[in-house]
């Protein structure tokens, strides 16, 4: 049954409180918007803190981005809510946080692409990264649109995560999916790394969507998410498809080459 305005009103609200309480925002940060119908969105207002919204808080605005209805200013970041509604037909609602660990992934530059958990891989496939650009301008949003079609979740380098999906709730689960697997690939690197699931077994998972009724976006795509066949083996790698060795293996990378040429 479709919900009504005031219905949807108060589920922002309850997100807004939601990602408020999880500390994945603070101050002012963050917005959420739910599609109303082809030519309207409904969203979080400007300057307010989204653990403290009132349902008369919300802004409606048309799908370039004018106000229609409401007393405060739209959230700054309303274009990229915009491009996604644009670019994915099947999305309904989309919200947009800092959590502390996976924007600690965003920070450094460094993708959640491993394949470490069953879950993760059926329900988004991998958490790509899109390149930083300025919050408020066409430069966040450009970044993002060669994943937008392609995944449910982006990190956005130096900025936070954006999820979106059939409706607010939705786009909240995936948020938490995301924070979880990010404090979970923190955790492994910390232990030494993690055990990287071979590609024989992503593909079961990518093939076992249908049987646990998920409606995942993404496919397969090269690097994303890396399988255990990627990684170079002895080598340590990074989120972002790149690896690390040890003073003492890379001498003896330099060594082996040498001799390989007759140099050494």
């Amino acid at each position: 049954m479709l919900k009504s305005e005031q219905e949807l009103r108060e589920d922002i609200v309850k997100v807004g409180r939601l990602v408020f309480e999880k500390g994945w925002i603070a101050a002012n940060d963050g917005n959420i918007s739910i599609r109303l119908d082809p030519g309207r969105v409904l969203c979080t207002p400007t300057n307010i803190s989204k653990g403290m919204l009132s349902a008369d808080d919300l802004i409606i605005c048309d799908m370039q981005g004018a106000k229609l209805l409401g007393v405060k200013a739209p959230t700054s970041e309303l274009a990229m809510h915009l491009l996604i509604y644009q670019m994915r037909p099947d999305v309904q609602a989309v919200v947009h946080t800092h959590p502390p660990v996976s924007t600690g992934f965003a920070a450094t530059g460094r993708a959640l692409n491993q394949a470490i958990l069953p879950e993760v891989v059926i329900g988004l496939g991998c958490v790509p990264l899109a390149e930083y650009g300025l919050p408020g301008t066409s430069a966040l949003t450009e970044p993002l649109r060669p994943y937008i079609p392609h995944y449910d979740a982006i990190l956005m380098a130096n900025h936070g995560v954006v999820c979106y999906g059939p409706d607010v709730f939705s786009a909240y689960f995936r948020m938490e999916t995301v924070e979880h697997y990010a404090r979970i690939a923190l955790v492994a690197e910390l232990l030494g790394g993690a055990k990287v699931l071979p590609r024989v077994e992503i593909n079961k998972l990518y093939e076992s969507r249908t049987r646990y009724g998920v409606n995942a976006r993404s496919t397969l795509e090269p690097g994303c998410p890396l399988a255990a066949e990627d990684i170079p083996s002895g080598a340590a790698v990074r989120s972002n498809g790149k690896f690390e060795v040890t003073r003492e293996e890379l001498i003896a990378l330099i060594e082996e080459v040498l001799r390989s040429r007759g140099v050494a």
